[in-house]
């Protein structure tokens, strides 16, 4: 698994890697969503924007 450059040195260690038999977490994008087509994401201090588009596509900015 590729991990993303953090001021953290340590690594991640995912609960799939710790639990191979573990179920991935599912969220419904219509119940993240709310009913709305932009949700608002603050993460590390920082605001993302996830946005589905008229063709039903996601997409994350910053």
């Amino acid at each position: 698994m590729q991990t993303l450059a953090s001021t953290d040195s340590r690594p991640r260690i995912t609960t799939r890697e710790r639990n191979p038999g573990a179920q991935m977490r599912r969220i419904d994008s219509g119940s993240l969503m709310g009913g709305d087509n932009l949700l608002m994401i603050e993460h590390a201090g920082h605001q993302y924007f996830l946005r589905m588009t008229r063709n039903n596509k996601l997409i994350l900015t910053k």
